[in-house]
């Protein structure tokens, strides 16, 4: 176990980042974390993800044993490409060059990529070996971050995951899940979506940093690995859910906007390469999560 030890989250003030926090705490890690706001918390480091010379001086600091780096420009910002592949790709390589100039001895390194690479694949479930093919500044950036840590595989213990979709109580409402359980927890007269039929594969952010947490925690390195649930639900089937959740009914009101020519029907990740690097899958039901960012959703509105 790598209990009582410290880590390090890169922008440890995000969606996952807080979770992540929360996971690594309650399991008994000393965490510690950079953010580019200005923070009172003297575990949260004020620091950009290209300052390479702040980032090596945090880290002389800290001395973590393990380091997750999420800090990104997300599929969802809305940036400009330069500011995407700035941080997503080079800011990924000042994190690399400070853990080695920092001379500090890591156990692991987790660094994000995204499912988003492979595109919009014609069949499922998507293993690892599939051939990427990107169709966003975001996804290029990712793919991009992932060759580049396959260079530094001899000189750092480093594991790169690919998330999935995942959500939870929190996530910014310009995300689907999220915006439709907004709808329900203020009983809207009508939701506006694009194609209710198409199917993807959505994880718990809960079970994503305990996954993040137990592969940190293996002893396996210089894998790239997915994160998925291995499960599709359409947008159809994540409403009659939350019919059936809150008990009432929101009619939908297709947006032609919103649809995306020659969209894919389903598609869902292969996690059996995950299973066998952590002890435990861990693996929440969509009902279960959907019913938690709904009471808790409720409860922000009174």
């Amino acid at each position: 176990m790598y209990a009582g030890k410290r880590a390090l989250i890169t922008a440890i003030d995000s969606f996952t980042g807080r979770y992540l926090a929360t996971e690594l705490v309650n399991n008994g890690y000393e965490v510690f974390g950079t953010t580019r706001r200005t923070v009172d918390d003297t575990r949260h480091q004020t620091c950009d993800i290209n300052d390479k010379a702040r980032l090596t001086a945090i880290l002389k600091s800290v001395k973590p044993e393990v380091i997750f780096h999420l800090a990104a420009f997300s599929f969802a910002q809305t940036k400009s490409a330069r500011e995407v592949y700035t941080t997503n790709l080079l800011g990924t390589l000042s994190l690399l060059e400070a853990i080695s100039e920092s001379g500090i001895i890591c156990q692991k390194i987790l660094l994000t990529s995204s499912a988003h690479i492979y595109g919009n694949q014609l069949r499922s479930p998507i293993t690892e070996d599939f051939l990427p093919v990107p169709a966003s500044d975001y996804a290029i950036s990712k793919l991009a971050l992932e060759n580049l840590a396959t260079l530094w595989f001899s000189r750092l213990p480093l594991i790169v995951t690919r998330p999935f979709n995942f959500t939870g109580a929190g996530q910014s409402l310009n995300r689907l899940l999220p915006k439709i359980v907004d709808h329900f927890s203020r009983q809207t007269h009508e939701i506006e979506l694009g194609n209710i039929e198409t199917a993807r594969d959505y994880s718990d952010v809960r079970d994503v940093v305990t996954s993040y947490r137990m592969l940190a925690e293996c002893p396996h390195h210089s894998k790239i690995v997915n994160i998925c649930s291995g499960v599709s639900y359409s947008t159809k089937t994540i409403l009659s859910i939350l019919v059936d959740i809150s008990g009432i009914d929101i009619p939908v009101r297709v947006n032609r906007d919103l649809l995306r020519e020659n969209d894919v029907n389903s598609l869902w990740g292969d996690n059996r390469l995950l299973k066998t690097l952590i002890t435990q899958m861990p693996c929440r039901s969509i009902q279960e999560t959907l019913r938690w960012m709904y009471e808790t959703a409720i409860i922000s509105t009174k």
